[in-house]
């Protein structure tokens, strides 16, 4: 079977981890008999400084014949970051309806979370964030600039449809994992319209999983429960907002961003979905041949599982476990001292 993905390097440690994650998915290709039709395209920062825009006009045309995306890391000092972002990353997220981001989070053994005395069995969940609507929303806008009367307004936008469609993804998750446990980040004692009506949606997609069992944290303290008992969580879902900070705070809590994955999903398949480290460009690496490319070949295996090949997905999980645990081939943020192509190469070999 042939599988045509559009790949997107982008900026900084991107054109460094991507083609480990496309060595670790040809590595499983060959185990597995699966081919793959991999399609670059040089949309960046850098294209942003020659031509004022991260991708062509057409650019969202170009991809939607692909099956799936693999994207690098976008943003790169020189263009501001809602630029970046907005040219890109988010304008695929939302043409291409991929309301789903879900973000495994786990201690691998072998790795040593900052936290004392945790281990690979006290934290092991997925945060499943609401991609393309809540908090990210183009609505709003600033009047009477550079004056004392300055003012910038922005609003969140939850409709029925987005928030119960996310939550029942969340409890079907949760459903097929051993806890079949769901927690709720809210902030409904905070802000007083969106997140009551988050809390009621909450409440009656709960009642249609009555075999999952729920509890529901204002996100301020659901952060602290983060460090002081991750062992409490299995599948954790917030809003657009919420969920990006809980799914980088979460790798912190299992010990570096650098190996975190995150699925961008259109559970439909009417659009392509993308995926993705959590880590960004990280400009100061950039270049190093230092950084991590656990998150990228780790994306890659949930790309794997989104096409179909559930065994390829947990071969490349099972070698990512297997090299981590051995600790002879580590990068820095790790505690080793091995390259990034190096770790990459272990990887592969590995599946």
């Amino acid at each position: 079977m042939k599988h045509r993905i559009a790949v997107i390097a982008g900026d900084g440690i991107g054109k460094e981890v991507v083609p480990e994650g496309i060595r670790a998915l040809e590595a499983a290709g060959r185990k597995f008999g699966i081919e793959f039709e991999w399609v670059e395209f040089d949309w960046s920062c850098e294209t942003y400084l020659k031509t004022g825009r991260m991708m062509p006009e057409d650019g969202i045309q170009q991809l939607s014949g692909f099956e799936s995306i693999f994207l690098g890391a976008v943003g790169y000092p020189g263009v501001p970051d809602h630029v970046s972002l907005w040219g890109l990353l988010i304008p695929f997220r939302r043409q291409f309806r991929q309301y789903v981001n879900q973000r495994p989070v786990r201690l691998l053994p072998g790795m040593t979370s900052p936290l004392r005395d945790r281990g690979p069995a006290d934290i092991d969940m997925i945060i499943v964030r609401e991609n393309v609507e809540g908090e990210y929303s183009e609505i709003g806008g600033r009047l009477y600039q550079g004056s004392d009367q300055e003012m910038a307004m922005q609003q969140t936008v939850f409709t029925r449809k987005g928030v119960d469609r996310i939550l029942r993804h969340a409890f079907e998750l949760a459903r097929r994992r051993k806890r079949k446990h769901v927690t709720s980040a809210t902030k409904s004692n905070g802000i007083i319209h969106t997140m009551p009506y988050w809390d009621e949606r909450f409440r009656a997609i709960a009642a249609e999983y009555p075999d999952v069992q729920t509890a529901q944290y204002h996100i301020d303290i659901l952060c602290a429960h983060f460090v002081q008992h991750p062992d409490w969580f299995d599948v954790v879902v917030g809003s657009n907002l919420f969920g990006d900070i809980l799914s980088d705070l979460g790798p912190a809590v299992a010990g570096s961003i650098g190996i975190a994955p995150s699925a961008n999903i259109n559970p439909e398949r009417k659009y392509p979905s993308m995926f993705e480290p959590v880590h960004g460009s990280a400009p100061d690496i950039a270049g190093r041949n230092i950084a991590n490319p656990i998150g990228q070949i780790w994306s890659g295996a949930m790309m794997l599982e989104h096409l179909g090949h559930g065994e390829a997905a947990r071969a490349v999980e099972q070698a990512i476990e297997r090299v981590v645990r051995e600790g002879r081939v580590l990068t820095r943020d790790l505690g080793g001292q091995a390259s990034t192509d190096e770790l990459g190469r272990a990887i592969a070999e590995a599946i």
